[in-house]
């Protein structure tokens, strides 16, 4: 997405002079740009995947930047650590790029702030009623009930390992988890990031510091999807096996993939997430993006009465 009056790309696809990054993960944030602009916090995973070499010009939220005849702002978007909106405004017409977001308290992010705008470019991963999510604390004592419940063998909790494996280490802290958790290489990595910027987290260590002949009995572990039925899992004996996503909403979609459990939580919002979202923009347009964009952009037009429209991207909603 091309922003003239700033010159500048917004998560660009390809590698472009200069790039204003809604967040960090790997469809959003691309290599080789001439230059990226991006929210502070979202600096130290930037860095590891796109090289400690990029031109990063870090800004904190709220903050006016002046690129050529446009301001850009970055407003929280909760959906990952440093997640924002971007906010373009040039010759008195006001554009939002949402980027992805939720709505939901989530205590490893900074929350949502609702941004007005003429046009609003939002996200649709979840863009259907079926929907709708319980609370991040709700989930976290289901996880914990089903990892204190079997402590005979190891529990594997599959999670997206950059922004789902944080927040689920900061909602068991939430709740008063203090007893350590064990991460797969992936997520570790990522994790150091998140405790470098103050996120209170119950605490954890590389499964990888055990002795390869711990029985790792009633021990709960963190690892992406990638993961899953791989040579890695070979160390642990008759693993519970669980994964937390938005896509456990779906009937039959545990069973498919092959989990025990399912725990629905996602970092995008749900269907009214995305609904009140438009309504607090106060946008005149709105174009819909990856995910359920054809349904929503119907229903804003139908029901909301609000001028939308899908809007093709290369973005994969709920992933990484």
């Amino acid at each position: 997405m091309y922003c003239r009056a700033a010159k500048a790309w917004v998560d660009p696809w390809r590698p472009v002079p200069r790039a204003l990054i809604t967040h960090a993960h790997a469809d959003h944030a691309r290599t080789g740009c001439g230059e990226y602009w991006a929210v502070a916090s979202s600096e130290g995973v930037l860095r590891q995947r796109l090289g400690q070499d990029i031109t990063l010009h870090p800004v904190a939220y709220g903050e006016e930047h002046w690129l050529g005849q446009c301001k850009v702002s970055f407003h929280s978007a909760g959906h990952v650590l440093g997640s924002a909106q971007i906010r373009l405004e040039s010759e008195g017409e006001v554009w939002v790029v949402s980027g992805d977001y939720k709505r939901d308290d989530d205590p490893s992010c900074e929350p949502f702030e609702p941004v007005r705008c003429d046009v609003l470019i939002t996200e649709a991963t979840f863009g259907m009623p079926i929907y709708r999510w319980q609370s991040g604390e709700q989930v976290a004592k289901e996880i914990h009930a089903w990892w204190s419940r079997d402590r005979s063998r190891p529990s594997l909790l599959f999670c997206y390992a950059f922004g789902k494996a944080q927040r689920l280490l900061a909602e068991l802290k939430a709740i008063g988890v203090e007893e350590e958790v064990l991460l797969h290489g992936a997520v570790e990595t990522v994790t150091r990031h998140y405790r470098d910027a103050g996120v209170p987290m119950t605490p954890s260590r590389p499964v990888s510091e055990l002795p390869r002949k711990d029985p790792l009995e009633g021990r709960l572990i963190l690892a992406p999807p990638s993961a899953h039925r791989s040579s890695w899992m070979r160390r642990f004996k008759s693993p519970q096996t669980a994964f937390a996503s938005g896509w456990m909403a779906v009937r039959g979609a545990r069973r498919r993939r092959g989990y025990e459990r399912g725990f629905v939580l996602s970092d995008h919002a749900d269907w009214p997430g995305l609904i009140q979202t438009v309504r607090d923009s106060g946008a005149r347009k709105v174009y819909v993006t990856h995910g359920q964009s054809d349904v929503l952009a119907r229903y804003l037009r139908e029901v909301e009465g609000v001028d939308a429209e899908p809007l093709e991207t290369l973005f994969e909603g709920e992933s990484d």
